[in-house]
C-alpha cells in the first residue's frame, strides 16, 4: 500500500512540475506576443509622422513653384521621392521589423532627405520665398515632424531591440522557433555623414 502511494505522489509531483513548466512556456510566449504587438504598435507612431511628412511635402512644393519657375525638374524630383518614400512607408507598414521593407524604406528615406537637401539649397537663392509666411509656416511643421519621426524610430528600435533579444535569450529562443516568431530588424535611415540631421527646412 505505501508503495502505491508513493508512486501516486511521485505521479502527481511530476503532473504539478510539467504543468508549472507548461504555465511557464505559455508565459513565454504570451511574452514574445506583447513584445511584437509593442514594436508593431511603435512603427504605427513612425507611420503616422511619416504620412503628415508626406502631406506636408506636395504644399511646400506647390507654393514654391510660383517662385522657382526655373527649377521644375529639381521639384519633380522632390516630389517623385516623396511618392517612393511614400509607397516604401506603406510596405513597411503592412510588415513592421520585416528585413527588405525595413531596407526599402530606409533606402526611399535617404533619398528624400537628398532631394529635399538639393530644394533647399536652391531655394536660398529666392529672397521673396524664404520671406513667404506659407513657406515659413510649412518650415516649422515639417521640422517639428522630423523631430518626431526621429523619436518615434527611436521607440520603434528600442521595442524591436527587446523582442529580438527576449527570441534569443534561452529558453525564449525555443519558445520563438516553435512559435515561429521571426527576428525583426530595425529602421536604420542614417548612411551618411549629412545625413546624421533631421532635414532642416530654413527660409
Amino acid at each position: 500500500m505505501n508503495v502505491v502511494m508513493f508512486i501516486i505522489v511521485g505521479l502527481l509531483a511530476f503532473a504539478g512540475i510539467a504543468l508549472m513548466f507548461l504555465f511557464y512556456l505559455v508565459s513565454i510566449y504570451n511574452s514574445l506576443v506583447a513584445l511584437r504587438n509593442r514594436y508593431k504598435n511603435a512603427f504605427a507612431q513612425i507611420d503616422v509622422q511619416l504620412k503628415r511628412r508626406y502631406d506636408l511635402i506636395p504644399n511646400l512644393v506647390e507654393t514654391a513653384k510660383g517662385y522657382m519657375k526655373h527649377e521644375q525638374e529639381t521639384l519633380e524630383a522632390v516630389i517623385r521621392a516623396r511618392n517612393t518614400a511614400m509607397s516604401a512607408g506603406q510596405q513597411a507598414a503592412a510588415n513592421p521589423g520585416d528585413a527588405t521593407a525595413m531596407q526599402n524604406l530606409s533606402t526611399a528615406e535617404v533619398a528624400l532627405a537628398g532631394t529635399m537637401t538639393k530644394f533647399i539649397g536652391l531655394a536660398e537663392a529666392y529672397p521673396d520665398l524664404k520671406a513667404n509666411q506659407n513657406m515659413l509656416a510649412i518650415q516649422e511643421e515639417l521640422t517639428s515632424t522630423e523631430n518626431k519621426v526621429s523619436y518615434s524610430r527611436q521607440a520603434f528600435n528600442d521595442a524591436v531591440t527587446s523582442y529580438n533579444t527576449a527570441c534569443e535569450v534561452f529558453p525564449g529562443n525555443l519558445v520563438a522557433g516553435f512559435g515561429r516568431f521571426a527576428p525583426a530588424t530595425l529602421l536604420e535611415v542614417i548612411s551618411a555623414p549629412q545625413e546624421r540631421e533631421a532635414v532642416k527646412v530654413q527660409f
